[in-house]
C-alpha cells in the first residue's frame, strides 16, 4: 500500500496551453512513501536552446526512464531539465513491519533449552531475537505498485513545476509589456519632434549649400544634398519599429505555444532598426532616442532568453 504525501517547493511551469508565457527555469519537489520505501523526487530546470532531459536515479529504476521522459516532454518544450529520484528505506516507525512469530518462538525455546543443557549461556533479549535474520522484515511492495507511485509523484511535481513556471512567465510578460510601452513613447515623441528637427537640419544644410554655391563647388553641392536626403528619410525606420513593437506585444499577449525563439528573433530586428535610426541621427535628440531604445531592447532580450 503506497501513501503519496507530496510536498512542493518552487522558485519559478503543464501549461494552460495557449494563454500563458512560461519561464524555462524552475524547481519542484514531491515526496511520498510506498511500503517500506520513501521516495523523494526533484525537478530542476535552467535555460537551454532545446529540450534536454536528464535523470539521476537508482539503477533499478532506469527501466522507467522512457515513460518519465515522455511525461516531462509533454509538460515542457525547452530547457535543460534534471529529474532526480532518491529511494530510501523508511524509518521503523513509518514502515509496516512483519514479525515471524514462529521463528521468534523457536529461537526463544532453543535458547531456554540450551541454557539448561549448557551452563553459562546468556539469555536472549528481545533485541537479540529481532536482529536474527528472518525474524523481522519490512513489508514488501510489488513492482507495479511502486512504479505507479513514482509516476504519480512525477505527475504531482510536474503540476506544481508548470504552475510555478507560469507564474514566473507572467512576471516576464509584465516586464516586456512595460518596456514596449516605453519604446512606443520614445518613437512617438521622436516622430512628433522630427519635422522640427528636420527643419533645423535643413537650415544648417542650406547654409552649407550656400557656402558651396558661393565657392562653385558642384561636388560639394551634390554631397550635401545626398547626405541630407539620407538622414531626413527615417519614415521606414519608424514604421518598422512600430510594426515590430506591435508584433512582440501580440505574441506576448496571445502566448500561443513556444514563443521564446520568435521573441529572440524580434529582439534582433528591433535592435537593428534602433541602430539604423542612430546612424541617421540629425540631432542629439535622435541619438538619445536610439540609445534609450537599445537599452530597453537589451533589457527585454535578457528576459526573453528565459522564456520557453
Amino acid at each position: 500500500m503506497c501513501y503519496i504525501a507530496a510536498r512542493f517547493h518552487s522558485s519559478l511551469t503543464k501549461r494552460s496551453k495557449n494563454m500563458t508565457i512560461h519561464s524555462m527555469t524552475g524547481f519542484a519537489n514531491a515526496t511520498g512513501e510506498c511500503g517500506s520505501k520513501r521516495i523523494n523526487l526533484d525537478i530542476r530546470a535552467v535555460n537551454h536552446r532545446y529540450l534536454d532531459v536528464q535523470f539521476k536515479m537508482p539503477d533499478d529504476l532506469r527501466h522507467l526512464e522512457g515513460s518519465l521522459r515522455e511525461k516531462i516532454a509533454a509538460a515542457a518544450a525547452r530547457g535543460k531539465i534534471e529529474c532526480r529520484i532518491q529511494v530510501q528505506t523508511a524509518t521503523a516507525g513509518a514502515a509496516a513491519l512483519s514479525v515471524n512469530h514462529a521463528l521468534a518462538a523457536e529461537l526463544a525455546a532453543l535458547n531456554d533449552k540450551w541454557r539448561g543443557e549448557f551452563g553459562g549461556l546468556g539469555k536472549l533479549t528481545v533485541a537479540d531475537i529481532l536482529h536474527f535474520p528472518g525474524v523481522l522484515a519490512a513489508q514488501s511492495e510489488d513492482e507495479e505498485t511502486f512504479v505507479l507511485a513514482v509516476q504519480s509523484l512525477l505527475d504531482d511535481a510536474l503540476a506544481e513545476f508548470s504552475a510555478a513556471r507560469a507564474r514566473e512567465g507572467e512576471k516576464l510578460k509584465a516586464h516586456i509589456l512595460e518596456r514596449l510601452a516605453a519604446m512606443d513613447g520614445i518613437v512617438d515623441a521622436l516622430a512628433g519632434q522630427f519635422p522640427a528637427l528636420v527643419q533645423v537640419h535643413l537650415d544648417k544644410a542650406r547654409a552649407r549649400l550656400a557656402e558651396a554655391v558661393a565657392n562653385i563647388d558642384e561636388d560639394r553641392l551634390k554631397q550635401e544634398f545626398a547626405l541630407f536626403m539620407q538622414k531626413a528619410d527615417v519614415d521606414e525606420e519608424f514604421s518598422r519599429l512600430k510594426t515590430h513593437i506591435g508584433e512582440v506585444r501580440r505574441i506576448v499577449t496571445e502566448a500561443k505555444g513556444s514563443i521564446g525563439k520568435r521573441l529572440d528573433f524580434l529582439m534582433q530586428e528591433l535592435n537593428r532598426e534602433a541602430n539604423t535610426l542612430g546612424s541617421k541621427a540629425i540631432a542629439a535628440e535622435c541619438t538619445q532616442a536610439s540609445v534609450e531604445l537599445k537599452v530597453l531592447i537589451e533589457q527585454m532580450r535578457e528576459q526573453v532568453q528565459n522564456i520557453e
